[in-house]
């Protein structure tokens, strides 16, 4: 049997469903909101979005290990950024579906 061309990988199939589980996360969701508009340090991410730093630490840790986010380090702060535009179209079109009706 032939198999569809329209079938996803088992890895492939496998990183998706991690990208929208990090997405299920109200949260991480905050987080990779604000990050839209620039880059942001740890502290800074968790006073404005009224986070514990050590939650902000490790939502940032679980989205940078699925490319959602990236870092740069500057002295003693860790500055993060969303990882490419594909992250802000995701949850763009997320939030314009979800704001449609």
């Amino acid at each position: 049997m032939e198999k569809s061309k329209s079938l996803l990988d088992e890895e492939t199939l496998f990183n998706v469903t991690q990208v929208f589980k990090a997405l299920s996360d109200p949260t991480r969701v905050q987080i990779l909101n604000l990050l839209q508009d620039r880059e942001y340090s740890v502290n800074e991410i968790a006073r404005t979005l009224s986070f514990n730093q050590t939650t902000v630490s490790h939502q940032l840790r679980f989205l940078k290990n699925l490319r959602l986010v990236k870092s740069r380090r500057e002295g003693t702060s860790i500055f993060y950024t969303q990882d490419d535009n594909h992250v802000l179209e995701l949850l763009s079109q997320a939030v314009r579906h979800v704001q449609h009706h």
